[in-house]
């Protein structure tokens, strides 16, 4: 078993929740540990309970790790786009939170820029879907930041893709209505 701690058990924040801070290095190596593992699973026999259904319910995302070789620029960014705050920072790593208090501070998982000598290279295996009250206001707003319309051949759709200043494609979806 890989040992990996939350920030809760390092005893970072008080009472938030945050990703293990000063700790990219162990996070990537777990990732590259655990890699193989993952790959070799037949799920969902290998599932502790043995099917979905008898799971806990005791997991969740607790962030979502950005690559980029700015984590700085790339989380200004991102602050500004969603409004959130900014709850720790260095060199090498920049992590957002909701607004404390709001109603996804503690719920929504926290964003994290990881420093990498890499650039980006091809289209994003994983994504943000992000849901306005006006899509069009909103496009106009985060091309006003930084982000820029990206053609990745999804044709006439009703949401627009973008690409954040390092190039991660998002999506700005069209606004709910009461009957969705």
């Amino acid at each position: 078993m890989v040992p990996i701690r939350t920030a809760r058990q390092a005893g970072a924040g008080s009472g938030t929740q945050h990703c293990d801070r000063g700790r990219t290095a162990e996070i990537r190596w777990t990732a590259q540990a655990c890699a193989p593992k993952i790959a070799g699973m037949d799920l969902p026999s290998d599932l502790p309970g043995g099917t979905p259904s008898g799971l806990s319910g005791d997991l969740r995302i607790q962030c979502v790790g950005v690559d980029t070789a700015d984590p700085d620029r790339l989380a200004t960014f991102w602050q500004s786009a969603l409004g959130w705050r900014r709850t720790y920072a260095d060199d090498d790593e920049v992590v957002l939170e909701p607004p404390a208090g709001s109603p996804q501070d503690g719920v929504a998982p926290d964003l994290i820029f990881l420093r990498v000598p890499d650039v980006k290279a091809g289209k994003n295996r994983l994504h943000l879907d992000l849901r306005p009250a006006d899509q069009a206001a909103e496009v106009a707003r985060l091309e006003g930041l930084g982000a820029r319309r990206v053609d990745i051949g999804q044709g006439q759709v009703s949401w627009v893709v973008m690409g954040d200043p390092d190039g991660n494609e998002f999506c700005v979806l069209k606004p709910l209505k009461v009957d969705d």
